[in-house]
């Protein structure tokens, strides 16, 4: 689940004019067009603007690993776009243009049915309010795992998003399984990482993960959760043992140069996710991850990503 978006990227290399291509949830549908166990297949659950509805289509008729028929829901509002002002290799300033609404639950239920897991980007910030998250708790039984996201940015009028503190992180915590932020977003909804993983696993969560741009990632474990089948719910009550946590660094792009950071986090997310669900446990799915956001540092944009992150002749 997230959203589509058009970018366009300026500055990702100051010699280049801007980059127009597809962003948004497309780096972590790659990601798990490549991470994922050969017997599983996503769904994506998407809406997109009818001004790039066919477009969309297209790219995920694409993806062999998409569910057969699987189609992003066409709404009558522009699509999300987004302009990228590159500061430096991990900073970056955005504006937000577009309409594409968030889900109902009346909308989403359906359409969570059959599934076994559930992968949650808030790519928008606007894919899901907390009522609707609190009843994706409530009626879906299946590991859920969430990238916050834009969440923590609010949107200026002339549409620059900028960081915002969450209300109640606690209710929101409570809604997922293991959840990823990066570290401007969890100061956002906590004084620092322990603090934040205090709030998160006091909500019964079971990881939570910061991700830090080239510096790689720091993670926090519950007590015993080590794979999946470890995920502490339903009961939230605090389990006895020590929590783990651990500074990850980052690996280094296998090419020399300027790279192009856009998307690590999401690809780093979905594949993490990916190979949880394939069995990995926690350590050796955090390798594998960490190993695809760098190749994806690498690779420009998101068409031809999967193919590249599995080791093959990209067509980008």
């Amino acid at each position: 689940m997230g959203s589509f978006v058009w970018d366009v990227i300026h500055g990702r290399d100051p010699h280049d004019a801007a980059v127009e291509e597809w962003g948004g949830i497309t780096y972590a549908l790659g990601a798990l067009e490549a991470a994922l166990p050969p017997d599983w297949e996503f769904v994506p659950i998407l809406k997109v603007g009818s001004d790039l509805a066919q477009s969309a289509r297209q790219f995920v008729a694409g993806l062999d690993r998409a569910a057969p028929g699987a189609a992003p829901i066409e709404v009558p509002h522009p699509n999300n776009r987004v302009v990228m002002h590159y500061q430096s290799d991990e900073r970056r300033c955005e504006q937000l243009s577009g309409g594409v609404p968030g889900w109902s639950w009346l909308g989403l239920k359906p359409l969570l049915a059959d599934l076994d897991a559930l992968y949650i980007n808030l790519i928008s910030g606007f894919e899901l309010d907390l009522e609707t998250a609190q009843l994706i708790r409530q009626h879906f039984s299946g590991p859920i795992y969430c990238d916050i996201h834009s969440l923590l940015l609010a949107v200026q009028p002339n549409g620059t998003r900028t960081l915002r503190p969450l209300p109640n992180p606690g209710a929101w915590c409570r809604c997922f399984d293991l959840i990823q932020v990066n570290e401007d977003e969890m100061n956002m909804m906590a004084s620092d990482p322990m603090a934040l993983a205090a709030i998160a696993f006091a909500e019964g969560v079971s990881s939570i993960t910061i991700t830090l741009g080239s510096r790689g990632i720091i993670y926090f474990a519950a007590p015993g959760f080590e794979r999946l089948s470890d995920v502490r719910r339903p009961a939230l009550a605090a389990t006895s043992g020590a929590i783990r946590t651990a500074k990850l660094p980052a690996k280094r792009p296998r090419h020399s140069g300027p790279g192009d950071p856009t998307g690590c986090g999401d690809v780093w997310g979905a594949t993490h996710f990916s190979r949880l669900l394939a069995g990995d446990i926690l350590d050796a799915a955090m390798d594998r991850a960490l190993d695809a956001a760098a190749r994806n540092v690498d690779h420009r944009g998101a068409t031809g990503l999967a193919d590249y992150l599995r080791g093959e002749l990209s067509t980008k």
